[in-house]
């Protein structure tokens, strides 16, 4: 079938530099700063893949030193942040707070990559203490695959931001290779461990002489090695390992392990808690005294049950068989009477007093756990976030507390793009204080990829694409939230792939208004004047603080109205702040000498005012390379080549500006909108007038 010829919206009269043009329309304080590669550097000392001694050219301010620019830092927001798992739970057990952590398995497939890490940051919102991540040798556990037992936990530290543990099993591998496995993970920000055997080859296997044969050995070699770096996990078996002698040999060995250095213990599953509370009380009367948290297995299944059972070795009690044999066909049947003796069985757990957490074995599945959580009171999603924007877990990132808002709907980009700096901005986001972006050219990665197929895309976005006012219609389905023309609701768009904040509802009407005509709004904050912390919406940092904002908007639009909008910048003078640019680099701001402008900043007890957000124009030029690199790569590569639905998105990417605007006046109600109402009535005047 023959597509008809895309329908490109004219163009108009356009000068050869807008530049020019707002210079010839008097803009104050205009400065058109020079082309910025990627190759330069913001620091005078080399960082990354930066070269020595770079440093802004063409540039009125001064250089400073990274160090001198982060003196006055403000102190953490978050004491958890520097704190140890061990620690972590001693503090829980001192104020009597229960909680539970969660165990994933890594996918076989690229797709169950992407949709676990979506599952980590669902799971993630509801409190866990930690994450763990089981080692699978047959899938090359250790490499840098991305369904990886290594890569799955990395990206859970460092683009989720939760406090991860990596099972490591030693059965099998040399001393050289688990000593390189422990080193990439404290490279790649992994703190904790769970030291495991892991299972023999065959039935006839035999201990080999200076090998690895116990999960003591392991632990053992940690210490050894690594000293106190990692917190270190044990296996428990409440009725004894399947391969023991007895169950007195299995809880000598498990208090080896312990003597060895381990610093907790996590059990095998089981189903009564009577033989969680025998198991405890076995433990303290040998002399274990450190934290022992029960596993929790959730029936979900009878194909999943049966599974188990044969893996563990263990035996499912004939009161539980009772029940799960006249159902076994009716998984919804199963699942839910799993949830219920999950909560029968964590209720009486919790209220014996002897365990200060729970450890759930979810099977990578979300709801049946999450329902079990909740019945319990323990999902505890907090509406407060710690900083506007989600943390990372990796150590080397814990005094991290100020990032420019360009990325606050992609921070695993920017975390992916910041990974290689030794040093992070803290305090304030000096001109000249932190290193050279990294490229962005692995669209693919896992925890860069859209969560949605692209089947499901092509759905939200248009199977066919006649018009850039067809584009138009995308971004208005996404803020409205009503379904498009074939009935297909839009909840992501290439520069988001979540669902709207809910920040954004303060400014719905004026954002559908714009994008109707062609302003395509990416990011934007409404000002905010002294709301407390706690408040629901716009809330974040410690209880009893008040946060405040300067309006933001950012938005994709064309020449034509970028020319309007700058005469009509011109009754704002100072109050507006302002960064334009093109693809191809063509720049304006009136951004004095490149300073960056705090945006987001909060004021709490007994701490210095923190200011965690700020428009920046230096790191605004790396941003517009990825913001306009998502148009080809997120939605034009959805389809052919020469299509007019690909022509009409490589239009857009080629001749649209990227726009970013900040009203100082916070205490006023923002002029932004008013901004906007006068370009897009500038535009539309007719010619004679």
């Amino acid at each position: 079938m023959d597509l008809p010829n895309p329908e490109v919206l004219p163009a108009g009269h356009c000068w050869p530099s807008l530049g020019m043009r707002a210079l010839e329309a008097g803009i104050v304080s205009l400065s058109v700063p020079p082309s910025i590669s990627k190759d330069s550097a913001m620091v005078n000392e080399p960082r990354g893949n930066s070269g020595p001694g770079t440093h802004w050219e063409g540039s009125s301010c001064g250089i400073e030193s990274s160090k001198d620019s982060l003196k006055g830092s403000s102190p953490g927001l978050d004491p958890e942040r520097r704190e140890r798992l061990q620690e972590k739970m001693k503090r829980k057990m001192e104020s009597g707070d229960k909680w539970f952590s969660l165990e994933f398995f890594p996918p076989r497939m690229a797709q169950g990559a992407v949709n676990l890490i979506a599952m980590f940051d669902q799971m993630g919102a509801g409190g866990p203490l930690f994450i763990d991540v089981t080692w699978r040798p047959t899938q090359d556990p250790g490499s840098d695959k991305e369904t990886s037992s290594m890569t799955i936990a990395s990206t859970a530290v460092n683009y989720c931001g939760l406090e991860t543990m990596l099972h490591m099993t030693c059965l099998c591998q040399s001393r050289e290779a688990v000593t390189g496995h422990l080193r990439k993970a404290r490279r790649l920000g992994l703190k904790n461990i769970l030291a495991l055997r892991g299972d023999p080859p065959g039935e006839q296997w035999e201990e080999e002489e200076g090998e690895f044969s116990h999960a003591t050995d392991l632990v053992k070699h940690i210490r050894s090695e690594f000293g106190d770096y990692f917190d270190i996990c044990v296996a428990g078996y409440p009725k004894g390992h399947p391969d023991a002698v007895s169950f007195e040999d299995d809880l000598k060995h498990l208090k080896e392990k312990v003597t060895a250095g381990a610093d907790f213990i996590i059990t095998q599953l089981f189903f009564e808690a009577d033989t969680f509370f025998l198991f405890v009380d076995a433990c303290s009367k040998i002399g274990i005294t450190c934290p022992i948290l029960p596993g929790i297995f959730l029936i979900q299944s009878y194909h999943s049950l049966r599974q188990l059972m044969k893996l563990s070795k263990l035996e499912v009690p004939q009161s539980i068989r009772d029940v799960i044999e006249p159902i076994k066909d009716n998984d919804d049947a199963i699942c839910n009477y799993g949830i219920d003796q999950a909560v029968s069985l964590c209720r009486k757990l919790l209220a014996s007093g002897l365990v200060p957490g729970l450890h759930f074995y979810t099977l990578n599945r979300l709801k049946a756990t999450t329902e079990v959580l909740k019945r319990l009171g323990m999902w505890t999603e907090e509406p407060r976030r710690p900083l506007p924007w989600a943390l990372s877990a990796h150590p080397k990132r814990r005094e991290e507390d100020v990032r420019p808002i360009f990325w606050a709907s992609r921070p695993k980009s920017y975390i992916y793009r910041t990974r290689d700096w030794d040093e992070f901005p803290n305090g304030r986001w000096g001109n000249s204080s932190s290193p050279a972006f990294g490229e962005l050219k692995d669209y693919y990665l896992f925890y860069l990829k859209s969560k949605a197929p692209r089947e499901e895309l092509l759905k939200m976005w248009g199977e066919q694409l006649s018009s850039e006012k067809s584009v138009f219609d995308v971004f208005v389905r996404y803020l409205s939230g009503e379904p498009n023309q074939n009935g297909h609701p839009v909840t992501c768009l290439p520069w988001n792939d979540e669902p709207l904040a809910a920040e954004t509802s303060l400014m719905k009407e004026e954002l559908l208004r714009v994008n109707r005509r062609g302003v395509l709004t990416i990011n934007s904050q409404p000002r905010v004047n002294g709301k407390p912390s706690s408040d629901p919406v716009v809330g974040w940092g410690p209880s009893g603080g008040y946060v405040f904002q300067k309006a933001y908007l950012e938005f994709f639009t064309s020449r034509e109205t970028v020319e309007a909008l700058l005469q009509v910048l011109k009754k704002y003078e100072l109050r507006v702040n302002y960064h334009i640019v093109d693809v191809k680099g063509e720049n304006i701001t009136n951004a004095p000498e490149l300073q960056p402008n705090a945006v987001t900043w909060g004021i709490f007890p007994g701490r210095e005012i923190i200011q965690p957000t700020v428009v920046d124009p230096v790191s605004f030029m790396f941003w517009k390379d990825e913001a306009f690199a998502l148009w080809v790569e997120r939605w034009g590569k959805l389809y052919d080549e020469k299509s007019p639905s690909r022509r009409i998105i490589q239009h857009i990417h080629d001749n649209y500006f990227l726009v970013n605007l900040v009203d100082n006046e916070f205490p006023l109600d923002s002029c932004l909108w008013q901004v906007l109402e006068d370009t897009l009535e500038l535009l539309n005047r007719p010619t004679s007038e």
